[in-house]
């Protein structure tokens, strides 16, 4: 189970199934049901096969924890990919609330270009083609989806435990989140393993997809 970020639906993995001509067990799924992130991972799991690795990018990766922590009998492995612990500041809680008023009598036509930008790679902050896919896809999804996702609490529950294989792989030039967030995730969850992967930023599975999808698959197969 393939789980986009925030304002990304599922054509967020589309090159990286590409890549590797990933077979037709792969799911991929939008974050569009559920006001907390419990409920989009029970949305999840009822979508899901009885047994299934969870693959989180970014917002996506909170749920894929929730995932890994209420249903450790059906996930069977974890891969987090540019996420983290931590719950959003008052600053940027107060960011959200305020686009949310400013978007609410408009007609959404997804991210705003600077917010695109801060979410790439330097050199690919003018890439137009990317800029473009990541918009089309927020305004796919919606006003409404874009209220709950920013509306969500990511505070990790008191005594989330997540016991299954994991795999955290992180940007070298992710702007989004940053390489202490990422080693306080590996030092949550025991036994987990970090990769780096460089030349991208935090949208890693546009910006270095075959790498990401052979970075994956070779990790799956060792378990």
């Amino acid at each position: 189970m393939c789980i986009s970020g925030f304002m990304l639906d599922e054509t967020l993995w589309d090159d990286i199934q590409s890549s590797l001509a990933m077979p037709q067990s792969v799911q991929c799924v939008a974050l569009t049901n559920g006001d907390s992130i419990a409920a989009m991972a029970d949305d999840i799991a009822a979508k899901a096969p009885e047994r299934f690795v969870a693959i989180g990018f970014s917002l996506g990766g909170y749920v894929a924890r929730a995932l890994a922590a209420k249903y450790p009998q059906r996930v069977v492995a974890l891969v987090l990919i540019a996420t983290s612990l931590r719950e959003d500041t008052p600053e940027q809680r107060a960011a959200k609330l305020n686009a949310l008023q400013m978007q609410k009598h408009l007609h959404f036509r997804g991210l705003g270009h600077k917010a695109i930008m801060q979410t790439l790679r330097p050199d690919n902050q003018n890439n137009q083609v990317l800029i473009t896919r990541i918009r089309r896809m927020g305004e796919r999804l919606g006003f409404d989806v874009l209220s709950r996702q920013s509306l969500l609490n990511r505070a990790t529950p008191d005594g989330q435990k997540i016991s299954c294989p994991t795999l955290i792989i992180a940007a070298a030039q992710d702007q989004m989140r940053s390489l202490d967030e990422v080693r306080e995730l590996q030092e949550f969850i025991p036994q987990a393993s970090m990769k780096i992967i460089e030349d991208s930023g935090h949208m890693l599975p546009l910006e270095q997809p075959q790498l990401l999808a052979e970075t994956i698959f070779c990790w799956v197969q060792q378990l």
